[in-house]
């Protein structure tokens, strides 16, 4: 495993990358690389454009920082990929935070030798910003985040930035990554702005518009998963706000791309009544 000197002492690094893609994370990217600096063998930053100081704070703090344009979120993580030197990748956002339960739990399956799965489920638990620390309860979902590239790699599409495992096993890990997604509910708004637009996109590519039907049940469903099958209602009245806010995610995406489809008719229907005018005979 690769070793490096630190204040005089021999401090051992495991052999993997950690790439993380940012834009104007200033204020909340130092917390998550300096819960890898010390361990991993070397931490890169994927910048696409900050217009505050990402970049700097993230060299600061030892990380490399590259720029590459935004194309959306799989291939931004596609690019971060390729620029690292390691097989073993370990991809988080700059809004997360390795638990030290994940870090000794990595280490662990470093010990012996090679792990021996191809890529590890790894546990993600959100943190609200009214939340000191979350409720034993809250609910997590378990995405691939630690694998090898040479047997697995994150999809190039630009809304669904998932890992897929082309060749091998994939195991499960139990230490959390802490994930604090939103600065605040007008945080939480403009992100689920972004977000849900190109959600839309994708819906409207790929032909799948939305039915009255949809677009009516969606938000009460959506809100029911939120507040009952993710136990948000351990939170209280921030929870019935959350729940809310997701509902709303669910809705306005899929009003977004009802919106998409209703423009594309439109601009046929001119298109068409214009190529008749042209066409038909004088009286």
């Amino acid at each position: 495993m690769p070793a490096r000197l630190r204040r005089g002492a021999l401090v051992t690094r495991l052999p993997i990358s950690v790439f993380i893609i940012a834009r104007n994370e200033a204020d909340r990217i130092p917390t998550a690389i300096q819960s890898v600096r010390d361990w991993a063998d070397e931490v890169i930053v994927i910048d696409s454009g900050s217009d505050d100081a990402t970049v700097m704070v993230s060299q600061e703090l030892g990380a490399t920082a590259l720029f590459h344009a935004w194309s959306g979120y799989g291939p931004q993580k596609v690019f971060g990929e390729s620029q690292c030197r390691n097989d073993w990748l370990l991809n988080i956002d700059a809004d997360e935070e390795v638990s030290p339960e994940l870090r000794a739990e990595i280490a662990a399956l470093f010990a012996a030798g090679e792990p021996a799965c191809a890529a590890y489920r790894t546990p993600i638990l959100p943190l609200y910003n009214f939340q000191e620390r979350a409720h034993p309860w809250t609910a997590h979902h378990r995405p691939v985040r630690l694998y090898r590239k040479s047997r697995a790699g994150f999809k190039d599409s630009a809304v669904h930035d998932s890992v897929v495992v082309r060749d091998g096993t994939t195991g499960r890990l139990r230490g959390m990554l802490r994930h604090r997604s939103f600065r605040s509910l007008t945080h939480h708004v403009d992100k689920v702005n972004f977000y849900s637009s190109a959600q839309a996109d994708d819906l409207f590519q790929k032909h799948r518009e939305p039915s009255w039907l949809t677009l009516l049940l969606a938000p009460p469903l959506a809100f029911l998963k939120s507040y009952l099958l993710r136990r948000e209602f351990v939170n209280g009245i921030d929870g019935i706000v959350i729940s809310y806010m997701y509902a709303f995610q669910r809705f306005i995406r899929l009003a977004k791309a009802r919106e998409r489809f209703q423009n594309a008719r439109r601009n046929i229907s001119t298109a068409d009544k214009h190529r008749w005018t042209l066409i038909k005979p004088p009286k």
